[in-house]
Parts: C-alpha cells; structure tokens; sequence
C-alpha cells in the first residue's frame, strides 16, 4: 500500500514535474506557523470526545448492529494471519465476499496487544480525529488562523462525524482521514499528493473507486493549465477507479463469496415501485443537512463538491431505505467534502465583486461553526455532558457476569446484545444463521419478551440438541447444549 505521508512531504518542496504553487497568505492573519498547534490540540480535544462517547455506549451495552462483533471477528483472523472469517455471517464467511476492506488488516497489530473490541471503537475515534487536521490546515492556510479553527470545529462536531461515532465500528474511519489528507493537497496544489493520498481508498470499501475517480477528475480540472503532465496522471487514476470498482464487484468480491456474486446488488435493483424516487423527501432532507448546517449553501460553488456525487448517488439510487437518512455511518465520509468544498469557496469569494457575497462569505465560518455547537446539544456529543455516560449500569455488570461462565474458545449462537462480549474470546454465530452446527452455548437477549419459551425456541433451531437455561441476568439468557456430543 503506498504511503502517501511520504510522498506528500517529499512533493510540497519540489517537484520537477509537477509544481507547487502556494496561495498567498490572507491579509490581517498571524505570521506562518503561528497556529501551526492549532488542528493538533482540536484532534486531540476531537478524539476524547469521540473516545467517550463511542466507548461509553459499548459500556452500556448500546450497541445497534452487529457490526462491531463482525469487524472484531475479521481483525482477531488477522492478528493470528488466518483468513478474514466472519462467523457471524454464517460459518466459516469469508469477509472479501461480503465488502472489500482489507485496509481494516492494519488494526491486527494493535488488536493482537489489546484484543478487545473497545481497542477498535479506540482507533476508530483516533482515525475521525486525526481527519480534522488536514481540514482545519488547508482553512487556516487559505482564510486564516481563526477562520480556519472555527471551520475545523464546525467539521470536527458535524453531524455526520458524530452519528458516525456513535454507530459501531465501521471501515470508513480510514476512509474519512484519507479523503481529508487527499482534499488538503489539492487546495494547495500539490496535485501528486492528493492523488497518492486517495489511491488507498479502494483498499477501504469496494464503492471508494468512485470517489477517487471523481476526486482525479478535479485534480485534472485543476492542473489542466499550470501542469498538463499532472492533469494526465489524474486522468490515469480516475481510470484506475473506474476499473478498481469494476473488478472488485464482478471479480474478487464474488470470488470469495459462496454463491460467487456480490450481495448488495439486490439494494440497488429491488425496489417499491418508484425507483430513485423512492423516500424522495427523506433524501432531499439529507441533502439539505448535508449542505445548509454545514456550509451554508456556499460549498456549492466549489468544483470540490463534485467528489461527493458519488456517494450520494449510490445511496439515493439504492432501494434500501436506511441509506438515505442521517443516521449510521453513511455520510461520514461526506463531511471532509462538503467542508473543504466550503472552504475553497470562502478563498474564491474574499475577491468577489459583490459586496453581499464577500460579507457572507466572512462571517460564515463563525456562523456554521455555531450551527455545528448549537445542534451538537441534541446528536451523540451532547452526552458529555451527562454523568451517566461515565458509569457502567449495574445491569451491564450483571449481564457481563453471566457472559463470563462462556468458556473461552466455546462456540456460542447470540443476538446483539450479547456478542460484544464474546467475539474476542468465543467462536460466536448469528441466531439462526449456525447451519448444522450445534454450538455450546446460545445467548440471547430476551428483554423484550420475544422468545416466550427459550428452550423450544431453542429446541427449534437445533432439533437434534437439547438446550437448557443456565443462567439470566436483566433480560438476557444464557443455554448451555446438554449432553457430550461434538456440536457439529
């Protein structure tokens, strides 16, 4: 994987073929590197927040998905160098069948010290805040120190970022920095370095082509006058993201996947009725948060905006209404776009003609960063603020006492609530989704009175075992399989 740290120091000094052009420094603003600290100390502030939050929630067993218990499944074969198996999608699933994520691989280290799945929820909030860097550099450099700080909090507490947060681990928390490093390159004009820094976004997920070919393509219509040969390298890697998109989906996805296709195909061809249109006012709401709070309308002015269209467009074009909304992870990786796009616009309007647009411009930075403060009081951050976020619910402790008689190495069938306490140490399986087997244990959340008899809902997932109650805590259940045979 190319290091794109690397090759962007060594390409902002010189580059013979490619280069660099610096963007004067506003007038009024401090000397150079007088806030150089400045994104350091608002990541450090960012991954705190982040931290508390996102691990506060796995303390109160918040989770929404099973997504943590699947990525912690996939880094721990990594750690040990097997095969990314994710038994939670079904025995022995490979996860290249499933996404295309390998960059998740660079956890296995870290995780293999720390094997637990707070250490991802950890790096996670790591990875968001270091994002704000690139961010509130490129706004300082082109509009000035305290211009640049108030956009780099308006991104850092924007919502995308925080429902991102709050959501269970997810792969577009490498995803979201690469972008940000990529954007601040480009609106310095280090054309080699924005290209370097996205290429390691189709390691990220199979859709990210998309985006590095839409970002190439901006670089190309940046550097088409002052760097022709850049302009051509720019091309070559939109190619190269057209076809990494294309071989990944009809190639090594269904190659590591059992029925050799790509799952989520049926998400973009089935649908209700009316297509594109289908959740239409949920998606123009999303477009407008993506927007108004966040830049004010004025991102729309910057060519940089276009490196959105194709998230967005996978997403509105799709079928499946949870990825139209605001919630989850979905637009995280939108947020470093739309606030760099604003920044590039605020650069170009301090010339403007029109005396409105240059007072608009001014006093926006301030304006969204406010917007980012006052609607942070009612998304995920706002539980800072509360105490109970600090403390572990004697609930929890309980539930996690009994989790605790699951032997290690046991293999355990789990609905959510249980499996993040067991895929660090169990072989754990989806309910329902064993196939054949008859694993040790099964562990269910019942608080809601689901499961009127557990044991026959048991006894009807295995007819060939007998399972037993061997313990309950706060809703949850555990049954131990009776008798000595294998499981298998």
């Amino acid at each position: 994987m190319p290091t794109p740290a690397a090759s962007a120091t060594s390409n902002t000094s010189s580059e013979p073929h490619i280069p660099a052009q610096s963007t004067p420094r506003p007038s009024g603003t401090e000397q150079p590197g007088s806030g150089r600290r400045d994104p350091w100390l608002l990541a450090v502030g960012l991954f705190v927040g982040y931290a508390v939050v996102s691990v506060g929630r796995y303390r109160h067993l918040g989770q929404r998905s099973w997504d943590l218990g699947i990525f912690e499944q996939v880094i721990r074969a990594y750690a040990h160098l097997q095969a990314p198996v994710a038994d939670l999608k079904g025995p022995g699933f490979n996860i290249l069948g499933d996404h295309f994520s390998p960059v998740t691989a660079l956890l296995a280290p870290l995780y293999r010290v720390f094997p637990s799945p707070v250490t991802l929820l950890v790096a996670q909030a790591a990875l968001f805040a270091l994002s704000a860097v690139p961010v509130t550099r490129a706004a300082a450099r082109l509009l000035g120190r305290r211009r640049g700080l108030a956009l780099g909090v308006a991104y850092g507490l924007s919502w995308g970022l925080q429902q991102a947060v709050d959501f269970d681990f997810h792969e577009i928390c490498f995803a979201v920095p690469l972008i940000a490093f990529s954007l601040e390159a480009l609106l310095a004009r280090h054309w080699r370095a924005a290209l370097l820094w996205a290429l390691p976004l189709v390691l990220v997920k199979e859709d990210l082509g998309m985006t590095v070919a839409a970002l190439a393509l901006v670089v190309a219509l940046r550097a088409r006058r002052d760097s022709p040969r850049a302009a051509r390298y720019a091309l070559g890697v939109a190619v190269f993201g057209v076809v990494a998109v294309a071989v990944t989906l009809l190639l090594v996805i269904p190659g590591f996947n059992a029925g050799g296709t790509y799952d989520y195909w049926n998400k973009v061809n089935e649908s209700d009725g009316a297509g594109p249109f289908d959740g239409l006012d949920t998606k123009l709401r999303t477009l407008g948060w993506l927007l108004i709070p966040t830049s004010g309308l004025l991102a729309l002015r910057s060519p940089v905006l276009l490196i959105a269209l194709p998230t967005v467009g996978w997403r509105f074009v799709s079928s499946y209404p949870q990825y139209w909304g605001t919630d989850w992870h979905y637009s995280a990786v939108l947020m470093p776009v739309v606030t760099l796009a604003l920044v590039d616009a605020l650069d170009s309007t301090r010339n403007s003609t029109r005396a409105w647009l240059r007072s608009y411009g001014h006093h926006l930075p301030a304006a969204v960063a406010a917007a980012s403060l006052a609607l942070t009081t009612s998304l995920p951050l706002s539980a800072l603020a509360e105490s109970e976020i600090y403390r572990k619910p004697a609930r929890v402790s309980a539930i996690e006492r009994l989790l605790a008689e699951v032997p290690d190495g046991a293999s355990v069938e789990a609905n959510i609530a249980p499996i993040s306490r067991l895929t660090s140490r169990c072989r754990v399986f989806w309910i329902s989704s064993a196939r054949g087997i008859n694993p040790d244990f099964i562990a269910l959340d019942n608080s809601r009175k689901r499961y009127r008899d557990v044991e026959a809902y048991a006894k009807a997932l295995h007819p060939d075992a007998r399972y037993a109650v061997d313990g309950t805590a706060y809703g949850v259940v555990l049954l131990k399989r009776q008798g000595t045979d294998s499981g298998q």
